[in-house]
């Protein structure tokens, strides 16, 4: 919340109303009290936070801040004894501070590496990633990399079931077969011979099944079928999606460290 209060100071806003609407904007819900008093809820919070120097520290009162708006005293600083602030809401405020950077000049004598950079982030990917994390409610950058692995894993793992799956209908299928051939091929010895040689392999040593029930558990598995590959298709989307948007992410905050990335090939 300090973070997120000395981010939209930064801004300079025209004033206090102002502010607020940059906290808001920021992610964070505002609530007005008697007497002036001014509350934040942060993402994923339970309680408001009240506005005043005996919670957030000193400079954090409203008159203080109040102050840094017209420009009579500096921004406030962080406790020495803070905890390392977490990357919550600081996460969509660091890719809205990068876009507006983008907008701006900055793009202008940055060298080739840094204009090829921009041709492939552009401002378009980093909006899409903003509405990703906002639409799924992400203000955590570790949130955003167990979403992106938990969409790698399940459209692994749906990958897997499906592989399974048409193995048995496969089998069931073939043994369908055999069974047809072993019926035709009964009164004549070789061709009897060859349709039980591969019923066996087919059975493994169990009993021969009926053609009903074979016949019913091949239409199960092709169901089976049909309905995962729905659900595998649209794994592949999240998946995508999900690792798109922290790719992008990763190389807008500079945590990439040049490696490839195998999210999707693991």
């Amino acid at each position: 919340m300090r973070l997120a209060i000395i981010a939209a100071l930064e801004k300079k806003p025209a004033d206090f109303a102002a502010f607020l609407r940059l906290m808001e904007e920021s992610g964070f819900a505002v609530k007005r009290g008697r007497g002036g008093v001014v509350s934040f809820l942060a993402p994923e919070q339970d309680k408001y936070t009240r506005l005043q120097a005996s919670t957030l520290g000193a400079g954090f009162d409203p008159e203080d801040i109040r102050a840094v708006i017209a420009g009579e005293r500096p921004l406030p600083e962080l406790p020495k004894n803070a905890p390392p602030p977490a990357r919550q809401v600081g996460l969509i405020i660091d890719i809205q501070k990068r876009m507006a950077k983008v907008r701006g000049s900055e793009l202008s004598g940055k060298g080739p590496a840094y204009e090829r950079w921009a041709k492939v982030y552009n401002l378009k990917q980093m909006a899409a990633a903003l509405q990703f994390l906002q639409e799924n409610n992400l203000t955590d950058y570790d949130a955003l990399a167990a979403k992106t692995t938990a969409a790698v894993d399940r459209a692994h793992a749906l990958a897997g079931e499906l592989q399974t799956t048409e193995a048995a209908l496969s089998k069931v299928s073939g043994l369908m077969g055999a069974v047809v051939d072993y019926a035709k091929a009964r009164p004549v010895f070789d061709g009897y011979k060859a349709a039980r040689a591969a019923m066996n392999e087919l059975l493994g040593g169990e009993k021969l099944p009926k053609m009903d029930a074979l016949k019913k558990q091949r239409r199960e598995l092709a169901d089976r079928k049909k309905a995962l590959y729905a659900e595998y298709r649209q794994a592949q989307r999240d998946m995508r999606e999900a690792v798109a948007v922290k790719a992008n992410i990763d190389h807008l905050l500079g945590l990439t460290d040049g490696r490839t990335d195998k999210e999707q090939t693991r």
